[in-house]
């Protein structure tokens, strides 16, 4: 989306008002707005895919968007059948699995298969949302916005026409919902209508040794070996409308379901992926940069550190605790490993410096003209923002992730709600006792108190000097570490007995408000809240409203360069081709893994590493049946992952990946280590997505699962 035109109107430039265009690109960078495709339709084919605009987004026919939904709030998932079933990723429906999970029934180490619909598990508060159609609606958003307005006042005149907006559009629909979403930093603005289903049933599941396969160890890194799946069935009202679970719900019938092609990949072949990437920051200054790399993430990494070690080692201990920790461990590892190759990537490329050139370039054009301060604006808000940013990324890292604490606060909240019954007497809200279950089922003392001693030990030195909490200076004099503080919170606090909490009444508020652990939340809050927050939202929105500048700037400084909007977990379009790459001098990754390398890996001494005995006999005896493929040294084997050069984030986790005649090849899960700054930097010989072959999928449902029923609901295609 490169060139754009000011409208001008009696004089006056009109606020942000643009027509923005798509050309094509030169690498496999990008994440383009769906309905505007057909103008990058034409690059599209020339590196090899088949089918037309129309195929990939239509509101007038079904399309390809009517198969891929937005799971949760932050997955992607692609319907398979035309009974609603539904793909995803292993660790997008991983939260339901775990919930579903007990000692006697473990999914996560066994699995799960329904080998019948009544068998299909329920999963409360997990959604999936369709497209129904996007709109520019630039002018109508900015209708009464001039440049004479504050920010404030433009934001409010924004958010009032966004309301008027989004009930026009979900007037009189069931399950419709929409969002108005901002491009380019506000210079433009389109509506998102989806439908929304919320009786989602989960159907089948690899165990963890299938679908986490390789854990921590192999996340972000090639080669990958990961069965990372899981499969839900959406279910409708009889009108195939959106319903709340019932048990009279029959399964959803889909516009469009995706064939699976049997075919294969191969180096070179085209790819396309639909999904809805969460967040990039591709056109960012290099001081935000510099601050990523050399602060904020080896402060995050270090902190996360710690919480893993001490996690890992009473998982360890315990099948139990392992399960409680399970989904925990997971979310706080991720971000951990990536913002370790997000840090790397930035400095191999030397991408600071590379901004900085391109500041000065874009300075020495801009004098003169509306954006000649921009750049020294931009780097003045980063030098003020800076330590209220740090100090308020330290909280989050280190107070604000001691668990008992933070459930303390949650209480709280509920005891403000406090109601009087019949007879008069005061109740706390229902949702109480379904909060404090949720709680306790996957919370271990000793895990906690553990971390609150790492990690309030690093804030105490990340601070040092700086910003603190009176609360927490008042601590430190009063118990004189943080080991003899923790030691009087978790002994004195009601909070670590469920049964004391399940019992509280209403009366019993005072009780709550005087905890030691809702006395550390409330401390650390009222500073954060009152000191830093203020001061990050000041500074964040006169940055924000500079970028708006300045990505105006950008444009009229590069007409030729191609601009597409950054993520913001709407649907999008990513296309490239399966090619490998090369990490290191004298290292060449191939684009494939076999189930050969999965067998290279086993070894039931190490979790992460443990095959299920069934997938041992299946390649002893090598029984691939049709799964079978014949690998480069002529031996039988099994197709597992592939890389392709797809610019991708998070949010795209569970994604189709799509070959050049619209059909299923893969499911999209991860990027490789040394690419995981594309969300801020897209490299072309590093930036590799990793995908699922959905012939590993098919094998495992058939072979290992035995639930054959599943494929006879798709249409296989060779």
């Amino acid at each position: 989306m490169g060139k754009f035109r000011s409208v001008l109107a009696a004089g006056m430039l009109l606020p942000a008002l643009f027509v923005f265009t798509q050309k094509p690109a030169s690498a496999d960078e990008g994440m383009w707005l769906p309905s505007l495709i057909g103008e990058r339709i034409d690059d599209m084919q020339e590196k090899g895919f088949r089918l037309g605009a129309e195929d990939i987004y239509s509101i007038n026919q079904a399309s390809l968007k009517d198969a891929v939904v937005l799971f949760g709030r932050g997955c992607t998932g692609e319907i398979i059948s035309p009974e609603g079933l539904l793909l995803t990723n292993h660790h997008c429906g991983y939260a339901q699995i775990q919930k579903h999970s007990s000692v006697e029934h473990d999914y996560l180490r066994d699995g799960f298969w329904a080998m019948t619909r009544d068998e299909e598990l329920p999963n409360e508060g997990l959604t999936v949302s369709f497209l129904e159609r996007m709109d520019d609606v630039t002018g109508r958003i900015l209708e009464g916005c001039t440049q004479s307005m504050t920010e404030r006042q433009r934001d409010s005149v924004i958010k009032a026409n966004s309301e008027i907006i989004i009930g026009e559009a979900t007037a009189g629909g069931k399950g419709l919902r929409a969002t108005v979403e901002a491009m380019y930093y506000g210079n433009q603005y389109f509506l998102f209508l989806y439908r929304e289903y919320s009786d989602i049933r989960l159907v089948g599941a690899p165990p963890s040794s299938i679908g986490k396969f390789g854990g921590d160890t192999d996340n972000w890194i090639w080669p990958r070996h990961t069965g990372d799946f899981s499969i839900f069935r959406i279910y409708a009202d009889k009108e195939n409308n959106p319903a709340p679970y019932s048990p009279d719900n029959v399964p959803y019938s889909p516009r469009k379901f995706f064939r699976i092609s049997l075919d294969g990949v191969h180096d070179g072949d085209f790819t396309f992926i639909y999904g809805f990437p969460g967040s990039t920051r591709e056109y960012i200054m290099s001081e935000e940069v510099r601050y990523i790399s050399e602060i904020s993430d080896p402060m995050k990494i270090a902190l996360r550190t710690q919480r893993l070690g001490i996690q890992k080692k009473y998982m360890d201990m315990s099948q139990d605790i392992r399960i409680r920790y399970s989904s925990k461990n997971a979310n706080v590892a991720n971000a951990w490993k990536k913002w370790q190759g997000e840090s790397g990537g930035i400095r191999r490329l030397g991408t600071v410096r590379a901004k900085q050139e391109y500041e000065r370039r874009f300075s020495e054009w801009a004098e003169g003209t509306e954006y000649e301060n921009v750049i020294s604006s931009l780097d003045s808000l980063y030098g003020e923002l800076e330590p209220y940013k740090y100090a308020s990324e330290c909280y989050a890292e280190s107070t604000g992730t001691v668990e008992l604490c933070n459930f303390a606060w949650k209480i709280a909240g509920m005891a403000a709600s406090a109601y009087e019954d019949t007879s008069g007497k005061s109740q706390f809200p229902a949702e109480l006792a379904k909060a404090a279950r949720d709680f306790y089922q996957d919370y271990y003392l000793p895990v906690d108190r553990e971390s609150f001693v790492s990690v309030m030990n690093s804030f105490a030195r990340d601070m040092d000097g700086k910003s603190e909490p009176e609360y927490f200076r008042e601590c430190i004099a009063r118990y004189g570490s943080v080991e003899n503080w923790a030691d009087s919170l978790f002994h004195n606090s009601i909070f670590t007995d469920s049964t004391t909490v399940l019992s509280l009444e209403a009366a019993d508020t005072a009780v709550v408000r005087k905890d030691p652990a809702f006395a550390f939340a409330a401390g650390f809050r009222k500073w954060h809240d009152s000191e830093i927050l203020p001061a990050c939202r000041r500074l964040d929105g006169e940055i924000r409203l500079m970028y708006r500048k300045y990505m105006r700037g950008q444009m009229e400084f590069e007409p030729e360069r191609d601009f597409y909007p950054d993520a913001n977990l709407t649907l999008r379009v990513a296309y490239g081709k399966v090619c490998g790459y090369s990490p290191a001098n004298g290292i060449l990754y191939e684009p494939v893994s076999t189930l050969e390398g999965i067998m290279e890996k086993d070894n039931p001494e190490i979790y992460d590493y443990n095959i299920p005995q069934r997938l041992r006999d299946i390649h002893a005896g090598k029984d691939y049946g049709r799964w079978a493929v014949t690998d480069a040294n002529g031996n039988s084997t099994v197709p597992v992952c592939f890389l392709a050069t797809n610019h991708t984030s998070g949010g795209n986790s569970g994604s189709p990946v799509i070959n050049a005649d619209g059909n299923l090849i893969g499911i999209n899960f991860d990027r490789v280590w040394e690419g995981t700054m594309s969300d801020i930097v897209f490299d072309p010989d590093y930036c590799r997505n990793i995908s699922l072959d959905i012939r590993y999928v098919l094998f495992i449902i058939d072979k290992v699962a035995g639930a054959g029923h599943l494929l006879d609901e798709m249409v296989l295609v060779e």
